[in-house]
């Protein structure tokens, strides 16, 4: 995966918008455009504050099917992608929760995204939704039929998830990349909001060797320095919103500090930030997790 030509840069930041809920979720609140409104809020923030990329979950609709969703989230997701897109220039990815590989597939090749997150590619995970068995096989294969170029960045022990049995970390990434055929990797902490720890990125790293290495969770102004020098790039949604609550709308402001903060460590380890300059207001309030 050549993640400068995706991404225009070598190391990128991904925000997260989190859609509302959506129709036959619990909490859908009945207007689709204002989910759409939310959306584009949440993009427009994200932009202006400079990251390089953007991924869209449904991440409201929570309690979430452990298998395929309903037509209908698929079908709004599909419009508010496409709003998203007509609004932003940046690449952008879809995820849909739990695990539904081929619909956010079906998705991102229609309205032309460029990558999807796929919670659980390989393995047989315990969550909160029973058992998810990944199925590397059917996805690449839908993919192929599709004719699609879509990128697929799998989690490797996801978040809110226990593996069944013991899996070795450095086998259960090999295994993602050559069994399961991830265009990239995701390691993220125990749960949202949590990050993954160095020692654990740095293995990782190593097994995946050219492959790219996103950090899925946890991410924070503060902790950016130390997390991305054992990573390639990064995935962050709850520090970047308003009091780093998750129910809260993004915070440009947030987003340019951390932007910031991760450029500038990438420049002191020598590693480039891809000629990326911001000029970013100071923010007073601690960004806690």
């Amino acid at each position: 995966m050549d993640l400068k030509q995706i991404f225009k840069t070598d190391h990128p930041i991904i925000g997260v918008v989190h859609l509302h809920p959506l129709p036959t979720s619990p909490r859908w609140g009945g207007s689709l455009d204002a989910v759409i409104s939310r959306a584009e809020q949440e993009a427009t923030a994200l932009a202006s504050g400079g990251v390089d990329g953007i991924i869209i979950e449904n991440f409201f609709d929570a309690p979430f099917t452990r298998e395929r969703v309903d037509p209908a989230v698929v079908s709004a997701m599909s419009i508010t992608v496409q709003r998203v897109m007509n609004l932003v220039s940046l690449p952008v990815g879809i995820n849909v929760l739990r695990n539904d590989a081929w619909s956010a597939l079906a998705i991102a090749t229609c309205v032309q995204a460029q990558f999807i997150r796929v919670n659980v590619l390989t393995g047989v995970m315990a969550t909160d939704q029973g058992l998810i068995e990944g199925d590397a096989h059917r996805l690449l294969r839908y993919r192929r039929e599709l004719g699609s170029d879509v990128k697929i960045l799998a989690d490797v022990l996801v978040k809110h998830a226990r593996p069944l049995g013991s899996p070795n970390l450095t086998t259960a990434v090999q295994e993602t990349i050559e069994r399961g055929l991830a265009d990239g990797v995701i390691l993220s902490g125990w749960a949202t909001g949590s990050p993954p720890n160095i020692e654990d990125l740095e293995l990782a790293s190593a097994a995946a060797q050219d492959t790219p290495v996103f950090i899925g969770s946890g991410a924070t102004w503060e902790n950016i320095p130390s997390l991305i020098k054992a990573a390639d790039g990064v995935i962050v949604s709850s520090s970047l919103k308003r009091h780093g609550k998750i129910e809260q709308p993004i915070d440009p402001i947030r987003v340019s500090q951390f932007v910031e903060s991760t450029r500038r460590s990438l420049s002191i380890k020598g590693r480039s930030p891809d000629d990326h300059s911001s000029s970013v207001p100071q923010y007073s309030e601690p960004f806690h997790e």
